[in-house]
């Protein structure tokens, strides 16, 4: 699936039904941008390669899913704040160090969102708190 904001490849996932709530549509399946880290609803085949978001992202869907649903809301902290406090902390308990893969991201290149991730990875830690 191409994502449809910048047109770029994405990542399509299978999403559990507990993360559900958070996905546009509620859908049972997600796709996250790897160049402006949109996420959308789909129902194209699932093809889980984190890796294509980041060498950082982690490998277990346990903890990749999450994450990647959380790296998705970050346009937004004040619409989707209780979701980032369900989602970030099951990555975490999962094994994934979520502000890590934000410094990482910010970083690594090849990655254009349309929020600063520097910004919103403090204003993520400090929602944490």
């Amino acid at each position: 699936m191409d994502c449809p904001n910048c047109g770029a490849r994405t990542v399509v996932f299978e999403v559990p039904s507990d993360y559900r709530p958070h996905v546009p549509e509620e859908s049972e399946r997600a796709a996250l941008c790897p160049e402006c880290l949109t996420l959308a609803a789909t129902d194209a085949p699932p093809e889980p390669r984190f890796d294509l978001i980041s060498s950082a992202f982690p490998t277990n869907a346990e903890a990749a899913v999450p994450l990647a649903v959380a790296i998705g809301l970050l346009d937004s902290l004040a619409l989707h704040r209780r979701a980032l406090q369900e989602l970030v902390p099951a990555a975490e308990a999962a094994g994934a160090d979520p502000l890590l893969l934000l410094d990482r991201l910010h970083v690594q290149g090849g990655v254009d969102p349309s929020f600063d991730i520097d910004r919103r990875r403090h204003q993520l830690e400090q929602l944490l708190e």
